[in-house]
């Protein structure tokens, strides 16, 4: 009787596993949502589009962008991290939201760790030092002077509080002893729009959302945040060769919800990989000046892991906040 008994339970387990294994099995049935945690018009929203669209033509089913803004990517990483986790809703994963907010936030309401699963990194690119033409300023030096001989006249702007932008501007104050405003965004777009306007005098801008005012002369460049010099601004020092440890490279990757099955992670990161690997999505990266850089599920978790605890080192440095 006890038997029979067990016999029955694990016949229903079985079909209870069914329908998951199925589907796993034929993913993606339908359309799958790509959350962008920022504004439209920054690195995450065209990264998040150049990619979606190669994963829409190559997986025959419909990437959807969806940009949920707020809170330095924490409305929308919260949203991925509680949904369900069938491989349906992903999250456009940020330096901001997997690797600066853990530091930044006492209570954030996910973990950028345990409430995920790594998928694939997507990219990576520098942030670019910008001043508005209005300041007549042209080199690094003229602007630290500048901002010695005037504290508290310079304004930066950054898309959020606690953004890789605003951690950029925190740290360069700190090196060189500034006193600087930082003015938060909900996003890279209209924080763009003030800089261009001057209704601010200068940020550590994504390239992405940057390079279109460089061409056009609307903004001078001065400086980008990577160790070392990138190919698409070869004449632009690095900050590190003023300040030696200077590092604030920009990332993107893929994260889904905790639980998803591993079945589901290695179709997209097969995917995603694939995606990045097309010659169309390579030039449109490039013309960005973002590096495509897909990885292992496991070599992006150690990644994010690594960037944790970096930023982690600038906001106790910098005494940086959210507030």
């Amino acid at each position: 009787m006890k038997n029979l008994t067990l016999r029955k339970l694990v016949s229903t387990l079985l079909l209870l596993a069914a329908p998951l294994c199925a589907s796993a099995a034929d993913y993606p049935t339908g359309p799958i949502r790509l959350i962008v945690p920022f504004a439209p018009g920054g690195g995450n929203d065209t990264i998040a589009r150049a990619v979606g669209k190669r994963m829409s033509e190559s997986m025959g089913q419909q990437v959807i962008i969806e940009n949920r803004a707020g809170a330095n990517g924490i409305i929308g990483s919260e949203l991925v991290a509680k949904s369900k986790p069938d491989g349906y809703t992903l999250l456009m994963a940020n330096i901001g939201s997997h690797g600066v907010n853990p530091s930044l936030y006492k209570k954030l309401p996910y973990d950028a760790i345990r409430d995920f699963v790594p998928v694939s990194l997507l990219g990576t690119s520098p942030n670019v030092l910008v001043v508005h033409p209005s300041l007549n300023i042209a080199t690094l030096p003229q602007l630290i002077a500048y901002g010695k001989a005037n504290p508290g006249k310079l304004s930066y702007g950054s898309n959020g509080a606690g953004s890789s932008q605003h951690l950029a501007g925190a740290l360069f104050a700190s090196s060189f002893g500034l006193n600087m405003i930082h003015v938060p965004y909900k996003g890279t777009g209209p924080m763009m729009s003030d800089l261009v306007a001057g209704q601010i005098n200068l940020s550590f801008g994504n390239i992405v959302a940057v390079l279109p005012y460089l061409k056009s002369k609307n903004l001078i460049p001065l400086a980008v945040t990577t160790p070392e010099r990138v190919r698409s601004l070869p004449e632009l020092p690095t900050l590190a060769e003023t300040v030696p440890g200077f590092d604030a490279v920009v990332w993107w990757g893929i994260a889904v919800a905790k639980g998803t099955p591993p079945e589901i992670v290695t179709t997209l990161n097969r995917e995603i990989r694939k995606a990045l690997d097309a010659t169309d999505t390579k030039t449109q990266l490039a013309s960005a000046g973002v590096e495509p850089r897909g990885t292992t599920p496991e070599e992006f978790g150690a990644m994010i892991r690594s960037e944790i605890t970096k930023w982690a080192r600038v906001v106790k440095e910098t005494g940086a906040t959210a507030e």
